[in-house]
């Protein structure tokens, strides 16, 4: 039997992703899963690589960050990322309230578990779920997946006209098969690039549209 082709992620519109990202400052509680969303889409990281990350993988003065990829046939081994404005941003809200947290130390984790209101920078939080289920739905994107947003990261590069070895280096990829996979270019973008190729001479007007049974031309 042939293995069942994976679900395709949603890539959200630029509106949806700036309405995603406003709604989630309007609730303290989700402050957590806004960075670590942040973080995601600026990054490519999965939700396993962001609860593994500790402050000494994370250099704010050289804006980079040491991922520590899944062990996996796709990835593997650690990479440095180079870190943007946003996700800068977000690490150091992340900073500020572990200084309050006391849980800041170099060994300990950006996303640390907290248990019956007690934090324990030592264990990794399970995952944020809860908070980003209430999120995306207050958002109107209701069941909009998390690891999705490492799939909207990787589009975005790819039509932004990164090359694959760019995208693959930050992504954590190996080969082109994973790329395509985990990349999935939008009709906008491809009509972008299609008008690039638009003659500059002048063409007749088109007074009809030619009905939608024509024949292709080969």
């Amino acid at each position: 039997m042939l293995p069942e082709k994976p679900k395709e992620a949603r890539v959200m519109t630029p509106e949806e992703k700036t309405r995603l990202l406003e709604v989630a400052l309007s609730r303290p509680e989700w402050q957590v899963a806004r960075c670590a969303a942040i973080l995601a889409l600026n990054t490519t990281m999965r939700g396993c690589e962001l609860r593994g990350l500790q402050w000494k993988d994370d250099d704010l003065f050289e804006r980079t960050l040491l991922v520590r990829r899944q062990s996996t046939k796709a990835d593997a081994g650690a990479g440095l990322i180079p870190l943007n404005r946003d996700a800068v941003m977000a690490l150091s809200e992340l900073w500020n309230r572990a200084e309050a947290l006391g849980s800041s130390e170099a060994d300990h984790l950006v996303f640390p578990a907290c248990e019956n209101g007690r934090i324990d920078p030592a264990r990794p939080m399970r995952n944020w779920r809860s908070a980003w289920r209430t999120l995306t739905r207050a958002a109107g994107l209701r069941g909009l997946r998390f690891h999705g947003l490492r799939h909207q990261a990787i589009t975005e590069l790819a039509e932004s006209g990164q090359s694959n070895v760019t995208i693959m280096s930050v992504a954590g990829h190996v080969s082109r098969e994973m790329l395509e996979h985990h990349s999935h270019i939008r009709p906008t973008a491809k009509r972008r690039v299609l008008k690039t190729l638009e003659t500059p001479v002048q063409l007749p007007a088109v007074t009809e549209a030619p009905p939608a049974t024509a024949a292709r031309v080969n």
